[in-house]
């Protein structure tokens, strides 16, 4: 029997899939890598000690009633006053919405800013754009960003699309490639952002807005640091909504407290609408999150910890493909910016194994390189590029130090059976 339209037409995970495969190789006893997973491992990152702490007093606090609609008071204002210390952005309390992580959120700014049909634009690769357009009966103008471009959307890609779209969504850094957005690409956007809004007010149309989503912001390296609209434009206030949260940056995935942020009247629509879905963070958790924002040293503490932890894995990620390419490999990497994720490429299309089987789709290469070096990466058609795209996410999240030298190992010995 068939249920609705809507869930008829939603597309299976691709993520979901490979998991598949992984986890049939798993039960015949093989030993695989699994770098597919955008999470942690909480044995090799577990959340912050303070953090956890809290979350038991609050329990014991017996802090677990229905927390207020838009998230308890004390959590909003620390939010704000974290905003304000690290990000300089000024949002009040009542300008902040607590929920049950990142994707209500989002869910909820597609609902409040989107009629049926209306337009929303988003790169590609990125994180359930498609999903979240296609749930919310909306139509999508896909931009597939290159990867000179370290695959972040260019004002180039926008703005011959600017005045027909209703949305346009963003992330850095990104899901799933660890790069960010430069300051002036994100200013330029921005501007033409502000622009168009002029235009639209002149003739009385609906404005322009721009979901920014910065889950990972606080997990940057080096010398890169992270940009939003409103610090490059202010006039940008009126026109973005922020996605923020503990899930990346405290390695609390499944603790469950994310937040938005922006224009009174729309934070005030989403909260209605997400009220009547019971998307909010428990209390408890909600509880927690506050106390430990509060505690300065714990969280810096924290934030250096899984910074070098994340790098480190990152770069002698980055390094052994940087080996294999110059080994004369068909592989690539872009180098690790920020996040939990490398961008590699392996231009492996046409080659034939040492079964006399020739790889002649992307998901033949995947396949190969699961079952021949044991090791699983998503590739970037999972996050809506074109399905002959060879390039793929690698999440370190999962991967433990002493690991890495033995993917690649496994990895040469797999790519040398190729000819």
């Amino acid at each position: 029997m068939k249920t609705s339209q809507l869930a008829e037409g939603l597309k299976g995970s691709e993520i979901i899939k490979i998991a598949g495969e992984v986890n049939a190789l798993k039960a015949q006893g093989e030993a695989i890598y699994n770098q597919t997973i955008g999470d942690f491992d909480s044995n090799i990152f577990p959340i912050p000690n303070e953090l956890k702490q809290a979350i038991v007093d609050a329990y014991n606090d017996n802090q677990t009633n229905y927390p207020a609609a838009n998230g308890v008071e004390p959590l909003r204002n620390a939010v704000a006053k974290y905003l304000s210390k690290h990000l300089q952005l000024e949002y009040l309390p009542n300008e902040i919405l607590i929920s049950g992580g990142a994707r209500p959120l989002i869910y909820a700014i597609y609902q409040t800013i989107l009629d049926i049909d209306d337009v929303v634009l988003y790169p590609v690769p990125s994180w359930n754009n498609d999903a979240y357009t296609y749930l919310s009966r909306n139509k999508g103008v896909i931009v597939e960003t290159k990867p000179e471009n370290k695959f972040m959307p260019t004002v180039a890609d926008i703005k011959p699309h600017i005045k027909d779209v209703n949305l346009i969504a963003l992330c850095s850094p990104l899901n799933p490639t660890g790069t960010t957005f430069d300051k002036s690409t994100l200013l330029e956007i921005s501007q033409l952002v502000v622009d168009e809004n002029k235009r639209r007010a002149s003739e009385n149309l609906k404005p322009l807005y721009v979901l920014y989503d910065q889950i990972y912001w606080q997990l940057t390296y080096g010398t890169i640091e992270h940009y939003n609209p409103v610090s490059l434009v202010p006039e940008m206030r009126d026109y973005t909504i922020f996605v923020d949260g503990i899930s990346k940056a405290f390695a609390s995935t499944g603790v469950r407290v994310g937040w938005a942020f922006g224009p009174l009247h729309v934070i005030d629509k989403m909260k209605a609408m997400l009220s009547h879905i019971g998307a909010w963070a428990p209390k408890a958790e909600q509880v927690a999150t506050a106390n430990y924002l509060n505690q300065t040293e714990a969280v810096s503490n924290y934030i250096t910890h899984i910074k070098e932890e994340l790098n480190y894995r990152l770069v002698a990620f980055y390094d052994g493909f940087e080996r294999l390419k110059n080994a004369g490999f068909p592989v690539n990497a872009i180098q690790p910016e920020a996040a939990l994720y490398l961008t590699v490429q392996f231009d492996l299309i046409g080659k034939t194994t040492s079964a006399g089987n020739t790889l002649n789709t992307i998901q033949e290469v995947t396949s190969y390189l699961l079952k021949e070096a044991k090791l699983a990466i998503v590739p970037f058609y999972a996050f809506g590029t074109s399905t002959d795209s060879n390039w793929f996410r690698l999440s370190v999240g999962t991967a433990k130090k002493e690991d890495i030298s033995v993917i690649f190992e496994l990895l040469q010995q797999a790519l040398q059976k190729l000819k």
